[in-house]
């Protein structure tokens, strides 16, 4: 590691995308003080039946649960930007060529005349209240409801939630057929399923497939991103339609593919019920979603990670940072604990806690199970409403050189200017890497420009001196960092004996 000139701390401002990112931990929640949900949602929470040979018709669960599903008609401001064949959209990450959203129709921009799409719904209460996808009815000017008896109603949009892609429709009707609930927590791969929507418009339709993964993040900017995937035939139009088990319950709701051709190509992914229940109240009592906060940085515990912690669970949360006066750090959470349960449900992912804490509102307490330099501990944590901003008070450093390990990496202090001109909070304390060698093991696993240092083997680093004398007294050929990235803190191994694959959240 060497120490390199000030200069390079301006030209690494806007360097490549870092290849680790830690999730904030913020979730979907109802209020401490909300009223009385005005929603009556139908549950049932045992779990399917997995016992029995596989039916060799599912005609009967069909007919009981398509009519509650419906087709979604809008007509967009000509504002708005709706989903286009060629890849463009307004949903953060759908410019991938290998994710496409599937809205129905793939209109181009009208400045003049509004634009009109095709999705589904399913309908959640008898008195008229429906989920669909928040993409499907996200500038809507207009928005029709078609149910499967041919009947049709205008509708009002009650709220969205950009962030699980979940919006909450109504119309003015009685004694419509609403689904029941199943616990998607319960669902299990390879578990039979049914999509039931409305694709390419022609009608409803039904596909049969089965779970193919839970706890699927698949990268679509989403900020809770927890899908069912499923191999059951999802195209164009299905968006805001049902994913039901055998036995007619709502599992998930069907939102989006991956595919390169943009047709379907056997992983269609759906929010799971559980989530969808949850922000479905919200949207029912508020209009809009609060989000309860813990206040830490969390990324997947990876074989590497675990190895570098001393750890044999490979499993949980790990935490990457902590911050000051939030409840975590009123809970006594550190930077490296593990957490592995809330409320006695196991933890196996970052995601899969983000979705734990989801389903709690501000003010309630969580119980959790850390694992703190080995040895487990149970912590109880109150969840809050995440504040405004969360930058506090740090200082500035002073410059050095060095050699040792993390070869290929050269780091300088963050003067004033520098912390002004890439928005550092003022909390950030630590060396700025402002070069990597792109053949380097550092680079392998993910290091760029930009990036800080903030501990180096678990030792603080609060300048570039200091990274420079723990790199060169660091013994072994693997190096534990933790690192700022892009508004993140995640941890990150660096081994130098071989080829290197990145540690962190995906």
């Amino acid at each position: 590691m060497n120490h390199s000139s000030r200069q390079n701390l301006r030209r690494a401002a806007l360097a490549g995308a870092f290849a680790l990112a830690a999730t904030g931990l913020i979730a979907a929640v109802q209020t401490a003080s909300a009223p009385k949900n005005l929603i009556d949602l139908q549950k049932d929470p045992s779990a399917v039946n997995r016992g029995a040979l596989e039916t060799a018709s599912y005609s009967g669960v069909v007919k009981r649960v398509a009519p509650s599903v419906v087709k979604v008609t809008v007509l967009i401001k000509p504002s708005q930007t709706s989903f286009q064949g060629d890849g463009s959209s307004p949903l953060p990450g759908m410019n991938d060529p290998a994710l496409r959203q599937f809205f129905g129709q793939h209109f181009k921009q009208a400045p003049e005349t509004p634009e009109g799409g095709l999705g589904s719904g399913v309908i959640i209460s008898k008195d008229g209240y429906i989920v669909t996808n928040n993409h499907v009815v996200e500038g809507a000017k207009n928005v029709t409801v078609t149910l499967s008896d041919g009947r049709e109603f205008p509708a009002r949009v009650v709220g969205r939630d950009p962030q699980t892609d979940v919006a909450v429709i109504k119309v003015n009707a009685k004694d419509l057929p609403a689904i029941i609930f199943a616990p998607s927590r319960n669902v299990e791969v390879g578990d039979r399923v049914l999509a039931i929507g409305n694709p390419f418009g022609i009608g409803e339709t039904v596909t049969t497939g089965i779970v193919s993964a839970t706890g699927r993040r698949a990268g679509l900017g989403l900020k809770y991103e927890d899908f069912i995937q499923t191999d059951a035939a999802i195209n164009p139009g299905n968006s805001g339609g049902a994913l039901v088990d055998v036995e007619g319950r709502l599992v998930g709701m069907n939102t989006a593919i991956l595919s390169r051709s943009g047709g379907f190509q056997g992983v269609g992914l759906a929010v799971p019920s559980d989530l969808v229940g949850n922000v479905a109240e919200n949207l029912v009592a508020h209009g809009k979603v609060v989000r309860g906060y813990i206040g830490v940085g969390i990324q997947d515990l990876t074989p590497g990670l675990a190895d570098s912690f001393g750890l044999s669970a490979h499993g949980g949360a790990l935490i990457s940072d902590v911050q000051p006066d939030s409840p975590a750090a009123k809970a006594g959470l550190k930077s490296g604990d593990v957490i592995t349960a809330v409320d006695g449900q196991p933890i196996d992912s970052s995601g899969r806690l983000s979705l734990a804490v989801g389903e709690t509102a501000p003010g309630a307490s969580l119980a959790l199970d850390v694992l703190h330099e080995g040895a487990t501990r149970h912590v109880s944590v109150v969840t809050a409403v995440k504040p405004a901003s969360e930058r506090e008070a740090g200082d500035e450093a002073a410059p050095a050189s060095d050699q040792g390990v993390l070869n290929g990496v050269a780091v300088g202090d963050i003067d004033g200017n520098t912390r002004r001109e890439l928005e550092f909070p003022d909390r950030l304390q630590g060396a700025m890497i402002t070069g990597v060698d792109p053949s380097s093991a550092a680079a392998r696993a993910g290091l760029r420009e930009g990036d800080v240092i903030l501990e180096l083997d678990r030792h603080p680093v609060n300048s570039a001196k200091a990274a420079v004398d723990l790199s060169a007294s660091a013994t072994g050929k693997k190096t534990l960092l933790k690192l700022w990235s892009h508004g993140n803190t995640v941890y990150v191994v660096v081994d130098e004996t071989g080829d290197t694959v990145p540690d962190g959240a995906p």
